[in-house]
Order: structure tokens, then C-alpha cells, then sequence
């Protein structure tokens, strides 16, 4: 079965930049869905951003002119540009991708973002 592998995480100053990436062990076929989620301690699971396949993308008000979410279909990758970061950012990150295939949906493992000085 095709695994998400992310990359990118780290420990960042506000005001500071990240790039996330999250691409597939193999291809995964129809794809209808990609996306970023985010889990802070103590909090439920929020959405970041998604794009569908028709290219539209929908963003968490509290990340809107900040964050940019962009794929590679051919590398069934998906990548989640932040900038102007702020302590409030610090969560774990995971990527979504959902198919039209079995099993449907997937799950990145998880990256730490922290954002303190």
C-alpha cells in the first residue's frame, strides 16, 4: 500500500518561513483531494488547506494570505508553503490525500512545526 512520507518540519522564530512536503511511496491513482491538517496539544485535529483536483483550494481563516498550498500530481506530492509564522502555528502537520480508488484516503505520519524565539 502507497505511504505519505512528509518532510519539512522544524523549529522556526515567528515571522520565519517553512516549506512542507508530503509525496507518495508510489503513484496514487484518481485522486480527488489533497490536504494539510493540523493537531495542536490538547486540541482536535483542524484543517490547514486543501486543494481539489480541479485546482480550487480552500484555506483556515487563520492561515489565509499566509499559507499556500500546491501539488505535483505526477508525484501524487502536495506541499504547504508558510510564512510570516506565528507561535499559534506550532502543531503537527499531516497530509491528506483521498481517492476515488481503494482505500480511499491517506495519511501522512505527522511533522512537528514549532514557532518560538
Amino acid at each position: 500500500q502507497v505511504q505519505l512520507v512528509e518532510s519539512g518540519g522544524g523549529l522556526v522564530q515567528p515571522g520565519g518561513s517553512l516549506r512542507l512536503s508530503c509525496a507518495g511511496s508510489g503513484s496514487i491513482a484518481s485522486i480527488t483531494v489533497m490536504g494539510w491538517y493540523r493537531q495542536a496539544p490538547g486540541k482536535q485535529r483542524e484543517l490547514v488547506a486543501v486543494i481539489i483536483s480541479g485546482g480550487g483550494t480552500n484555506y483556515a481563516d487563520s492561515v489565509k494570505g499566509r499559507f499556500t498550498i500546491s501539488t505535483d500530481n505526477a508525484k501524487s506530492a502536495v506541499y504547504l508553503q508558510m510564512n510570516n509564522l506565528k507561535p499559534e502555528d506550532t502543531a503537527v502537520y499531516y497530509c491528506q490525500v483521498l481517492s476515488k480508488s481503494r482505500p480511499y484516503a491517506y495519511w501522512g505520519q505527522g511533522t512537528q512545526v514549532t514557532v518560538s524565539s
